[in-house]
């Protein structure tokens, strides 16, 4: 597969900063390099800490998506969980308000700075708003060692949790985990040791999830998604970066591809943005959102473009990751 040249990404390359209607992952803001290919628009938006050999996959996906034709879609909208920051229980609901319909909430715990008690008090909080009938999942980022995810899964289990997403670092420490949790009913989901590992396929054949969360950026691309699901056998949810409404559907489009669809999924994202690049953003309505492309608005973007230092600084990036991917084509 040929890959267009640098001049033809700088050419409708957009930088936009969007603000954050809650601080999440430490950020106030998100930023994203936004291309238009033939296909439509598309998003380039590692986070600023990952190196150029991380970023290049993320680059390989966004020129998938933005000059391939994808998949065909087996769906016309995904069921989407909310998303709750590390915030204090005090302010769960007003973030759940903003995932009108959702049933399913993905509840970030083992944030710096705070204790378990915060990540009991956050889950209960969730579990009081949802109701018996409410899924929750806990995301833990890969903080607790084995120790630390067994006394947490432990008080944590009382609320029913659906599964609990990376909560350990390595596949070793999850197949470690699951080996001592196994009769607590408590599934372990594999995100960054699939996303991020030089070999996405270890974490199955080391037993050490019983599903994966999979995201279209991270893992290079729709198709290449695709192909990681099926090579494990196992099943997937399908998630999120915090991406703009052009990233998430990506996602959407790679969740509607997708043969099996038991979760919902984490592409409701945009709801926790004070901001977007379209007129229409894909925001959760009745727990759900829509498979489609998504146009970039001129003046949004415009509104939302980032400062002079952080467009160099992106398309600097954008420039040394596509020339990574010339030398991994050329090896």
């Amino acid at each position: 597969m040929s890959l267009p040249a640098l001049d033809d990404l700088l050419a409708t390359a957009r930088v936009v900063s969007l603000p954050l209607a809650t601080r999440f992952r430490g950020l106030d803001t998100r930023e994203a390099l936004l291309l238009e290919g033939p296909e439509g628009w598309s998003e380039f938006s590692p986070f600023v800490e990952y190196d150029d050999a991380e970023a290049a996959v993320w680059l390989a996906a966004a020129i998938d998506f933005g000059w391939n034709r994808q998949p065909p879609a087996r769906r016309t909208a995904i069921p989407v969980n909310a998303t709750v920051p590390a915030v204090p229980a005090g302010d769960v609901g007003a973030v759940l308000a903003r995932f009108p319909g959702c049933r399913t909430a993905k509840v970030k715990v083992a944030e710096r700075g705070q204790v378990l008690a915060d990540d009991v008090a956050r889950v209960r909080a969730v579990r009081d708003a949802l109701g018996p009938e409410g899924r929750i999942r806990i995301d833990a980022n890969g903080a607790w060692n084995v120790d630390e995810a067994e006394h947490a899964l432990h008080d944590l289990s009382p609320f029913d949790l659906e599964y609990a997403e990376q909560p350990c670092a390595s596949v070793a420490e999850l197949a470690e985990l699951r080996r001592r949790i196994g009769d607590w009913d408590i599934p372990i989901a594999a995100d960054e040791s699939v996303r991020k590992a030089s070999d996405p396929l270890a974490v199955a054949r080391a037993g050490a999830a019983d599903l994966l969360v999979i995201k279209a950026q991270p893992l290079g691309g729709i198709r290449r998604a695709l192909e990681i699901v099926a090579a494990t056998g196992l099943p997937a949810v399908v998630s999120s970066a915090l991406d703009t409404s052009i990233g998430l559907s990506m996602g959407a489009l790679l969740a509607a591809a997708a043969t099996e669809l038991d979760y919902d999924c984490g592409l409701g994202t945009a709801a926790l943005l004070a901001a977007d690049i379209t007129e229409e953003p894909l925001l959760p309505e009745g727990g759900a959102i829509p498979v489609r492309r998504v146009v970039a608005s001129p003046a949004l973007l415009d509104r939302h473009a980032a400062p002079a230092e952080r467009h160099d600084w992106w398309l600097a990036r954008l420039g040394r990751c596509r020339r990574l991917l010339d030398a991994d084509a050329a090896s």
